[in-house]
């Protein structure tokens, strides 16, 4: 047996450190140990639990060796990992006499027979074998018992790279810098970027002092420093980027319908007509939950939301939608997903609702609005026992839920609209104002049927742990979620079994790293996001360890060490699920055809509203030239009436007929308009 194949085992008498102090194995039984101290104290524990403990060590054992970094070597060059397998063979022959990978029955040669010869006589033999000295044949064989192939790589051939290449450091100082001066400033040109950093370093160090790159390497420091930044794109953007919180940037998650509901208000990118005939931009509020993705309800001002809105919009999430005449069945909630019997014994309003669920909140997130801690909604929310959280300033990933919410009805609903003015004024048409043609009312009642719609949609961050590549609709969440119960989260920790994990390379995000449309991600990862991990191999992409009988967290290696990264939406698993179950439950589902009910129609429906809400009402161009008319005619004031001067009888002329003209009445003349 090979000295790297011997591994100590626990017997009884020996001494293990433990709970910060000596204790000797005294009784073995199962999965339990005995254990006493060294001041006679006996107790008892589990043999997986003293194992893991922190500091166990056994004190007179030999210790373990390490195991072979199986994903370090997927960094490697492929020259340099053929050199270290042909040096396992060389190295594998003087310890067992045998090469690595020998076929059964070779003979081994006699100048590498441990019976035959000692271990420096084999070591010399291969020496002269190989042209090398026997230091170097030693050397090769301590560093492979102690760390395997790994210990055998040529480590010139495996240093991290640097993205800042050989620059100077003080430069490369002086441009992260500038790059960050940037932020708040207009956008400007690498040259003139160059020039600052330049005067930077100069005014510094003084002139000529430190080496500065040409000038094309200064283009490439840039452009690898400035990567993710913006800094010559949008301010906008680039004043976004750098608002982004410190910590980790994780989705906002929640293991029930209610536990947390985020409102908000925007103006939305669509001109709306007033009672007088004048188009302006419309303000939408809405309220998301975030568990099913559920927009609970929409309240659409003209202008400026006032406070009385937001308390509107509490009242609209707490009644179902009722079916209005026109609208298609398969919008009713007898024809969805949603558990609709349950419901109706509850509620008998649900009997004719729309497919949209009741969703009573816990708690509600709101930003510093004047709409939302105004007294009116305060106080609604007392009285209807809801709690309300703040949003921290200049924080919008503290709802960020909400966020992206608006984009996509500003993708899925308004740019359908006629008078959509686009997301900014580059992005507007011709004429916009001229083209609006829904007033207020009309586009609320437009709305609340296309918010019937987006519950039958599958939405991207709705997934099943066990179906994660079926994306499922707000309707099917909260039938999911309606029993949903508490949770157990479960940390590994062995480093012996976390090398024999499976390894993915992946890249560090701002969100975490994805693995199968999992997302995994904790706070650790800040020093790690948007950085290269030096194996050029692998284009810099990072080392992820996962176990397949427990998808619920993966393990990175870092240059500090592992690091453990849980999923997400752990806490709303109650046990770990492997990756068989996962494949199996994705079969299961394509063979029952989920997800095939009631699509078609649902689909059509929708294309019926957006073609509707793109072509506006048949009379619109008539219905806004009578209001704008019946307005101006009001405000304008009325001219005097004349007095007609008497006309002298004349008995010898016949006077014909006169018809009188009379003046011109704009507000009749608008009423008898269609």
């Amino acid at each position: 047996m090979s000295e790297r194949a011997v591994r100590p085992v626990l017997r009884l008498g020996d001494w293990v450190h433990f709970d910060g102090g000596e204790h000797q194995v005294v009784a073995l039984s199962g999965a339990s140990v005995r254990l006493r101290s060294a001041a006679s104290a006996e107790s008892i524990v589990l043999l997986p639990y003293l194992l893991g403990s922190a500091g166990f060590a056994v004190i007179d054992g030999q210790a373990l060796p390490e195991l072979e970094p199986v994903g370090l070597l997927d960094g490697v060059p492929d020259e340099v990992l053929e050199a270290a397998k042909e040096w396992e063979r060389h190295v594998v022959e003087v310890l067992t006499g045998l090469p690595h990978g020998a076929e059964p029955g070779t003979a081994m040669r006699p100048e590498f027979d441990p019976a035959a010869r000692s271990l420096k006589q084999r070591d010399q033999a291969k020496a002269d074998e190989l042209g090398v000295s026997v230091r170097t044949v030693q050397a090769r064989r301590a560093r492979y018992a102690a760390q395997g192939l790994w210990g055998l790589i040529d480590q010139r051939a495996v240093r991290e790279w640097q993205v800042t290449g050989q620059a100077d450091a003080r430069v490369v100082q002086a441009i992260v810098a500038a790059l960050d001066a940037e932020t708040n400033t207009s956008t400007g040109t690498r040259s003139r970027l160059i020039r600052r950093v330049t005067k930077a370093v100069e005014e510094a160090y003084g002139a000529g002092v430190v080496p500065l790159p040409s000038r094309t390497t200064f283009y490439k420091l840039i452009d690898v420093l400035s990567t993710g930044r913006h800094t010559f794109g949008s301010a906008v953007t680039r004043r976004q980027m750098a608002n982004r919180p410190a910590g980790p940037f994780t989705p906002t998650w929640a293991d029930r319908p209610g536990e947390q509901v985020q409102i908000d208000s925007t103006p939305l990118d669509v001109m709306v007509l007033l009672d007088s005939g004048l188009p302006v931009r419309a303000d939408l509020t809405i309220a998301v939950d975030v568990a099913t993705r559920t927009i609970c309800a929409a309240v659409l001002r003209p202008v400026g939301t006032k406070a009385v809105d937001a308390a509107l919009l509490l009242a609209k999430m707490l009644v179902p939608e009722p079916m209005r005449p026109g609208w298609a069945d398969s919008l009713r909630m007898s024809a969805s997903r949603l558990p609709h019997l349950r419901l109706v014994d509850i509620d008998a309003r649900m009997e004719a609702a729309a497919a949209k669920p009741v969703i009573v909140p816990d708690g509600v997130v709101i930003d510093g609005g004047r709409v939302f801690i105004s007294d009116t909604f305060m106080r609604a929310c007392t009285r209807l026992g809801i709690s309300v959280q703040r949003a921290r300033p200049r924080t919008p990933t503290d709802k960020g839920v909400v966020e992206a919410t608006f984009s996509s009805i500003n993708t899925l609903f308004t740019q359908h609209l006629a008078g959509y003015t686009g997301a900014n004024v580059s992005r507007r048409g011709e004429r916009v104002e001229q083209q609006a043609a829904w007033t207020v009312p009309e586009l609320q009642e437009l709305m609340d049927e296309w918010l019937i719609t987006w519950q039958h949609r599958p939405h991207d961050s709705l997934r099943d742990p066990f179906m994660p590549r079926r994306m499922l609709s707000p309707n099917e969440k909260y039938a999911a979620l309606v029993a949903a119960a508490g949770y157990l989260p479960l940390v590994l920790s062995s480093e012996d079994y976390l090398e024999l994990l499976p390894v993915e390379w992946r890249a560090i995000n701002d969100y975490g790293i994805r693995i199968d449309y999992r997302t995994y991600d904790i706070d650790e990862l800040g020093p790690y996001r948007r950085q290269p991990s030096g194996v050029e191999k692998q284009k810099g992409l990072w080392e992820v360890h996962c176990d397949p009988y427990d998808l619920s967290q993966v393990f990175l290696r870092t240059p500090d060490g592992w690091v453990t990264v849980p999923w997400t939406h752990r806490p709303m698993m109650s046990g770990p699920f492997a990756d068989f179950t996962w494949q199996h439950a994705r079969q299961l589902a394509a063979a029952q055809g989920l997800d095939d009910r009631n699509e078609t129609d649902v689909a059509r429906v929708l294309d019926e509203l957006l073609t509707r809400a793109e072509n506006g009402p048949a009379d619109r161009r008539s219905r806004r030239v009578a209001a704008r008319t019946k307005v101006a005619a009001a405000s304008r004031p009325r001219p005097p009436q004349p007095e007609a001067e008497p006309v002298p009888d004349s008995p010898d002329e016949d006077l014909a007929t006169v018809i009188p003209f009379g003046l011109f009445d704009a507000d009749a003349e608008a009423e008898r308009w269609p």
